[in-house]
């Protein structure tokens, strides 16, 4: 997760933002762990890309802990969340992005959801739009050192007819 956030956050946010961004996003989500809902690719034993969909009503894993945070959403009218999404440089462009957003969205759907929506750092935004997901708002994040990093609230609706 850091490796990723090193390499790709320099070249989306200037010098101070990709700094504090590198220190304080790429966090384990300990929740997505305890559900079972966070996916990972290895390689040789190594970790190579990770990430997962949530049934809580948590936007991102960095947004701290709020006491709505663990409440179930709703599949009926809410969607699922996409978190902690992450592709080690040296992996990137093979499809292992992609390939964890479909375990997501399959997921997801299982659990009866009919949408899912996500918090996107700059760099993650290209892979989203590119599987799917439309830009809903851009936004800032307050970072635990008082940093505001640009992101993007995206959503898509679940459909596994074209997967």
């Amino acid at each position: 997760m850091r490796r990723s956030a090193e390499e790709l956050f320099p070249r989306f946010y200037p010098e101070r933002l990709a700094a504090s961004a590198i220190r304080h996003v790429p966090v384990v989500d300990l929740q997505l762990l305890a559900d079972g809902t966070y996916f990972v690719a290895e390689a040789d034993g190594m970790v190579v890309a990770c990430g997962g969909w949530s049934r809580r009503d948590k936007l991102y894993t960095g947004s701290g802990d709020a006491t709505g945070d663990v409440r179930d959403l709703d599949p009926a009218s809410e969607p699922a969340r996409v978190r902690a999404m992450f592709v080690h440089p040296e992996w990137t462009r093979r499809g292992l992005g992609r390939a964890i957003l479909v375990a997501c969205e399959r997921a997801a759907h299982e659990a009866g959801f009919g949408q899912m929506t996500l918090m996107a750092t700059l760099p993650g935004v290209p892979l989203y739009r590119a599987y799917g997901f439309r830009a809903r708002d851009d936004v800032e994040i307050t970072l635990p050192d008082g940093v505001r990093l640009p992101c993007v609230v995206m959503d898509k609706s679940i459909d596994l007819a074209c997967r």
